[in-house]
């Protein structure tokens, strides 16, 4: 289970950390939550859905049907042309502090003394170049974080949004694998909506609806994936050429 330690220079001046090399951490993620601002490059590779985390709605990616993460391949390898941007900032990320503020914060297994590793901070006690930029990536993220949840409570509200009892097949002799606690956009009642309640929704809250509807046609490839793993006799190599796009890149396009 991950720890996470809140960074400061009095603390971890003199201490280093190992950067993400994969993504070997995900490897028990079934979703990844995704942002509105990376819809676009999300839909053509995953299924999307709708979790409840206490009284948020969150949108997330499908990863997984339960058994792990299918998108991970043996060597840590994401086995896609793209990476939510919610798994590339690791090792760090964004927690909220006693008095409600955001700090940066390490996985606690990622810190080391290792000269070989890469330092925190600067001799003249900044934060080193690679940590200051993950850290503006964070901040990315965690504002288009919050348009995100309120796109999606807007749907909530509108009771657009229904549990999603969802069974994939994996084909002859194996019983279909039910997924549990999903959620999933309601054509019904969206297209049930008065002129005044579509109108409320339209925008960022709609471009989610849609994206949800629209990637279900994913699952046949969740479908495949579950059906392919493990995939025994693929190398290292030839793994790493399924590997493309922004899976190690730190910036995003979020718009203005």
């Amino acid at each position: 289970m991950s720890h996470w330690i809140a960074i400061s220079h009095t603390e971890h001046a003199a201490q280093r950390y190992w950067p993400r090399r994969g993504f070997h951490f995900a490897r028990e993620q079934s979703v990844v939550p995704v942002l509105l601002a990376e819809l676009g490059k999300v839909l053509p590779h995953y299924a999307l859905g709708f979790i409840w985390e206490g009284e948020t709605c969150q949108p997330v990616a499908l990863t997984g049907l339960g058994q792990g993460n299918l998108y991970l391949g043996p060597q840590g390898q994401w086995l896609s042309g793209y990476a939510p941007a919610a798994l590339r900032g690791y090792p760090f990320r964004l927690a909220d502090s006693p008095n409600g503020e955001k700090v940066l914060c390490i996985e606690a297994s990622q810190l080391t003394d290792d000269p070989a590793a890469q330092p925190l901070f600067e001799e003249a006690g900044e934060l080193a170049k690679p940590v200051r930029d993950t850290l503006e990536f964070l901040g990315q993220c965690e504002r288009n974080r919050q348009a995100t949840r309120q796109a999606a409570q807007a749907l909530a509200d509108a009771q657009v949004i229904e549990p999603w009892p969802l069974q994939v097949a994996r084909g002859e002799a194996q019983s279909p694998l039910q997924v549990q606690g999903l959620h999933r956009i309601s054509e019904t009642a969206l297209n049930g909506l008065t002129a005044e309640a579509y109108a409320e929704l339209r925008g960022a809250p709609m471009a989610l609806a849609y994206a949800q509807l629209l990637a279900t046609h994913q699952l046949s490839e969740l479908a495949q994936r579950a059906k392919q793993q493990p995939q025994p006799g693929v190398t290292p190599e030839e793994l790493d050429s399924l590997l493309e796009g922004d899976n190690d890149d730190l910036t995003f396009d979020f718009g203005e």
